[in-house]
């Protein structure tokens, strides 16, 4: 059943630099088990409870996808290690560039070059959420919130994403670094933290994980990642439910050369700007 809450519109679009408080108090998790004991709510093994700080409802428990039974602790290991080395080396390439882009973005329009937004980490075996700080270059102007309603009856995206082509919020800098997807770099520093893996479906909403459904909160169910399936087929040129389903499919086919082949995908996307929203 779809997670029922209270939408926060301004995380739909994108914000100034500092995280609304709701980011990181909507989905504080507890595990399932302890949730269903608080309220006398049976689960089922598989099952999660989210829990709003403050709430009188109570916790919603709702289906993801238990680990798989092949053991994927040296996938896991290897995984991480690649995750490291990797997203260390671009940020060493990177950090001049990047810095200059700081510079460009600034002096074209004011606000903080870096944009910071809370997102859905994965869903642990014991039902905890998690959501971290993700990291992007601001590709839209600061009062991008406030103009936000106004363009909400132009959404073109299905399901609850919020996308529309040609957004006037976006300024001239943004729409290059977002058709070359350059706006997501700052998070090879997540992923040295820990917080995002290379390849893995692209970290929720909070808002967006409130109104999904069983099979969409198993996309939960993996490290959340810079690049997946949805990113090198399709990207904003898919529905929700297409968007789902790719990501589904990888966790179902992941794996080191699997990971490998979809990052030498992601680069020929970057290039081409393919799919950009």
């Amino acid at each position: 059943m779809p997670l029922r809450g209270q939408a926060d519109p301004a995380l739909a679009g994108e914000k100034g630099a500092k995280p609304s408080p709701s980011d990181t108090l909507d989905l504080t998790g507890i595990g399932a088990v302890d949730a269903a004991a608080a309220v006398g709510v049976a689960t089922r093994p598989g099952d999660y409870a989210f829990v709003e700080p403050g709430s009188e409802r109570g916790p919603r428990v709702v289906a993801a996808a238990p680990e798989p039974l092949l053991d994927r602790r040296a996938y896991r290991v290897a995984k991480r290690l690649f995750d490291i080395a990797f997203s260390a080396a671009v940020v060493a390439v990177g950090l001049v560039p990047g810095a200059l882009l700081c510079l460009a973005i600034r002096l074209e329009s004011p606000g903080c070059p870096i944009y910071v937004q809370q997102r859905v980490g994965r869903i642990t075996r014991r039902g905890e959420v998690r959501t971290f700080p993700m990291l992007k270059f601001r590709s839209m102007y600061e009062d991008a919130d406030e103009r936000l309603e106004e363009l909400r009856a132009q959404n073109e995206a299905d399901g609850p994403l919020f996308k529309i082509h040609d957004d006037p919020r976006v300024t001239g800098i943004g729409k290059f670094i977002r058709r070359h997807s350059i706006d997501e770099f700052p998070q090879f520093l997540n992923v040295l933290a820990g917080q995002l893996s290379v390849v893995g479906p692209r970290p929720a909403l909070p808002r967006e994980v409130r109104q999904y459904d069983d099979r969409a909160m198993r996309r939960l169910s993996v490290k959340p990642g810079l690049t997946c399936y949805w990113q090198t087929r399709g990207r904003s040129d898919t529905t929700f439910d297409d968007m789902v389903g790719l990501d589904l499919q990888y966790i179902e086919e992941r794996g080191s050369i699997t990971d490998l082949k979809c990052i030498l995908d992601t680069v020929s996307v970057v290039f081409t700007g393919k799919g950009a929203c």
